[in-house]
C-alpha cells in the first residue's frame, strides 16, 4: 500500500503492507486519529504536535493502492465545547440585563402614574412588597419554584437587610411622589459616594486614590443637577438621599449576614420582600391610614377610571420582577459587572421618563446628570 498523508508539519512516506478486502471496499469516511507521537517505524519521518489528525478521504485504486487525504484540526473538541458554554453564558447575562432594564423602566413609569393620581407613597410601597410576596408564596405552594431551606439564624441575619431595604424603598417612593422620576434617579446615581463614605468612616475600610477621585464628578454632577432642577422639592431631594444611604447599609448587612448561606438570588429577594412587608405594614397604617387611602382611592378611580387599578397592579408586579431579575443576575456576574449594569439602568430610566412625561430639562441640568453618571462609571472601574 502506498499511504500519503498531508498536514501542516507532518509528512509520512511509504511503507508496504497487505490490504484486506474489507479495507478495499470501505466507503469514504471521516475519521479522527489521536495525536501522533514520535514513531519508531523504519523510513518514517514526522513532525507533529498535540492537535488531532482528521482523515477526510480514503480512496481505493485497484488492489494495491490507497490514497488518504488528511488535515490537522485547528481546535480540539474540548475547546469548542468551552467556547459554546461561554457564548451561552454571555447570552444569558445579556438577557438578564435587557430584562432588568426593561422591567425597571416599566415600573418607574407606572409608579409615577400612580403617585401622580394617588399621592400616598407608604401604601404604594406596601402594595409593591405585597405583590412580590404573594407571587413567591404561590410559586412555592404550586412547586413552580423550589422553596428555600431556611432556619431562625437565616431570618435573624436577614432582618437588618430587610429594615434597610424597607427604608430605602419607602424613601425612594416618597421622592418620586414629589419630584420628577429623572431627578430622583440622578440623585440616586450618587449612591457610590455614600458607599465609600460609610465604608471609610464607619467600617474603617480604605480605598485607592482613584476611587476617591471618582467621587468628585459624582458629587459635582448631582449638585449641579439639583441646583438647576426646575421643579426642585426638598422632600423629594432628601428622600432620594435617604434612599441612597439606606441601600448602602442594606448592601453592607447583606454581605455580612449572608456569608455561608446557600439561598438562590430569587429566593433571597423573596424572603427579603416578605420580611420587609411585615416591617412596613404597621408603619404605613400609622403614617397614612385606611381612611386616607379610601378617600384617595375613590378620587383616583373617579378621575382616571378603571385604568388606575391596572396602573397599581402593574407598578406592584413590575417592582418585584425587576428586583428579582437583578438578584438573579448576581448569581451569574461579578459585583463590578452588576455595578456597571446598574449605571446603564439609570440612564435608560432617566431618558425614558423624560420622553414619556415630557419633563423639561435645561442644558445645564442635563450636563449635571451626565457628569454624575459618568462619575459612577469611573467609580465602578476604579473599584475593580
Amino acid at each position: 500500500m502506498i499511504l500519503s498523508l498531508k498536514q501542516p508539519n507532518l509528512t509520512i512516506t511509504g511503507f508496504n503492507s497487505k490490504i484486506t478486502d474489507h479495507h478495499r471496499n470501505s466507503a469514504s469516511k471521516f475519521l479522527i486519529l489521536p495525536p501522533l507521537s514520535k514513531p519508531k517505524i523504519k523510513n518514517l519521518s514526522a513532525v507533529t504536535n498535540s492537535k488531532p489528525l482528521h482523515v477526510s478521504l480514503i480512496q481505493s485504486f485497484g488492489s494495491s493502492c490507497v490514497v488518504c487525504k488528511a488535515y490537522e484540526a485547528d481546535r480540539s473538541d474540548g475547546e469548542l465545547v468551552v467556547e459554546k458554554i461561554e457564548a451561552a453564558k454571555r447570552a444569558k447575562i445579556g438577557v438578564y440585563f435587557a430584562t432588568w432594564w426593561f422591567l425597571n423602566v416599566i415600573f418607574n413609569i407606572y409608579n409615577k402614574k400612580v403617585l401622580n393620581a394617588f399621592p400616598y407613597p407608604w401604601l404604594t410601597s406596601t402594595l409593591s412588597l405585597a405583590a412580590g410576596s404573594a407571587i413567591m408564596l404561590i410559586s412555592w405552594a404550586t412547586k413552580v419554584a423550589e422553596a428555600p431551606s431556611t432556619d431562625l439564624e437565616f431570618w435573624k441575619s436577614l432582618f437588618p437587610v430587610a429594615l434597610a431595604h424597607t427604608i430605602g424603598h419607602v424613601a425612594a417612593t416618597v421622592s418620586m411622589s414629589k419630584v420628577a422620576v429623572s431627578f430622583t434617579h440622578i440623585i440616586k446615581s450618587g449612591e457610590p459616594a455614600f458607599s465609600v463614605l460609610v465604608s471609610r468612616f464607619i467600617l474603617g475600610e480604605t480605598f485607592p486614590m482613584s476611587v476617591y477621585l471618582s467621587l468628585l464628578p459624582i458629587i459635582g454632577g448631582c449638585g449641579l443637577a439639583a441646583l438647576t432642577e426646575l421643579n426642585f422639592n426638598m422632600i423629594g431631594f432628601m428622600g432620594a438621599m435617604i434612599s441612597n444611604l439606606a441601600f448602602v447599609f442594606r448592601n453592607i448587612f447583606s454581605k455580612r449576614g449572608m456569608k455561608g448561606k446557600s439561598v438562590s438570588g430569587m429566593n433571597y429577594y423573596a424572603c427579603l420582600s416578605l420580611l420587609s412587608l411585615l416591617i412596613l405594614t404597621p408603619f404605613a397604617i400609622a403614617v397614612e391610614g385606611p381612611k386616607v387611602w379610601a378617600a384617595g382611592w375613590q378620587n383616583a378611580v373617579s378621575e382616571i377610571g378603571p385604568h388606575f387599578i391596572w396602573w397599581v397592579a402593574a407598578q406592584s408586579i413590575f417592582y418585584h420582577l425587576y428586583n428579582q431579575v437583578s438578584y438573579m443576575s448576581l448569581d451569574e456576574i461579578s459585583p463590578l459587572t452588576f455595578s456597571i449594569g446598574n449605571t446603564m439602568k439609570r440612564i435608560s430610566v432617566i431618558v425614558a421618563s423624560i420622553i414619556i412625561f415630557h419633563t423639561p430639562v435645561q442644558p445645564i441640568n442635563a450636563l449635571g446628570a451626565a457628569i454624575a453618571i459618568f462619575g459612577t462609571f469611573l467609580y465602578s472601574q476604579a473599584k475593580q
